[in-house]
């Protein structure tokens, strides 16, 4: 994989805290302010797989990293599972025994029942369902500082690394831990298929009782409650397309 480092005055090359990523990611570094999601979008086509872009924010972890999928756009969206699996073992790494990491299907991450933060999917635009994209993007936020001062119970269904005992977890180290483990999910996939890939993050999920669930391989989720034969489904490019976690005004997890 190979990533182009563009010249723009968003760039910010900073060796104050250094991050370390495992071959063959390249790291693009953006000032506090930024927006990873974005930035990686904008200059996927040209600086390809591998490319990981990470803002440097106190409060936040804050990356994106590009992916070139070989196959038509309606199935290579399931690598957002991929990423989510990844995001969810990063933190793992890091938590502490006691510690419960869960997914909201599909996008949101809960540590003990508190919102953290969660991962996004991006694609061209002008991509076709049938097709290969040239590009996606996954990207993701985890709250690692509570910023507010109001004491607890203000925002008792968000929640931030520091609060649920992580310790010196900050965005570096989630970051680093993040890409490790997006290559082992990766692998996974490679090994063994997409089907042990989509078990592991069912494994995340708040399961209901009586119940059986699969993702399909549009990614879409399937949900049949035992002794019957009707079945739910969850269609994942409708619930991409609004981030369930993302506050478009705070610019970060919700509270």
């Amino acid at each position: 994989m190979e990533a182009a480092l563009p010249s723009t005055p968003n760039v910010h090359v900073s060796l104050a805290e250094p991050i370390h990523l495992p071959p063959p990611f390249a790291l693009v570094r953006l000032r506090e302010g930024g927006d990873a999601f974005a930035h990686a979008c904008r200059i996927a086509h040209d600086s390809g797989a591998g490319t990981l872009v990470y803002v440097g924010r106190f409060d936040l972890a804050e990356f994106a990293v590009v992916l070139e999928p070989g196959e038509s756009l309606s199935t290579a969206r399931c690598a957002f599972y991929a990423g989510m699996v990844a995001l969810t073992d990063a933190l793992r790494a890091y938590a502490p025994p006691n510690k419960t990491v869960a997914i909201d299907w599909p996008d949101a991450v809960r540590i003990d029942g508190g919102l953290v933060g969660g991962g996004r999917l991006g694609w061209p635009s002008s991509a076709r369902e049938d097709d290969p994209p040239a590009w996606l993007v996954f990207g993701a936020m985890i709250r690692t500082v509570a910023m507010t001062d109001q004491g607890g119970g203000v925002h008792p269904l968000a929640s931030a690394l520091d609060e649920e005992g992580f310790g010196e977890a900050g965005a570096v180290q989630v970051t680093e831990s993040f890409a490790r483990h997006l290559m082992r999910a990766i692998d996974t996939w490679r090994v063994d298929g997409f089907d042990s890939v989509a078990r592991d993050y069912l494994s995340r999920l708040a399961r209901e009782r009586q119940t059986l669930q699969r993702i399909d391989d549009r990614g879409d989720l399937l949900t049949r409650r035992i002794g019957t034969d009707k079945t739910e489904r969850g269609e994942l490019v409708e619930a991409l397309a609004t981030p369930s976690w993302l506050d478009p005004k705070l610019g970060g997890p919700r509270l």
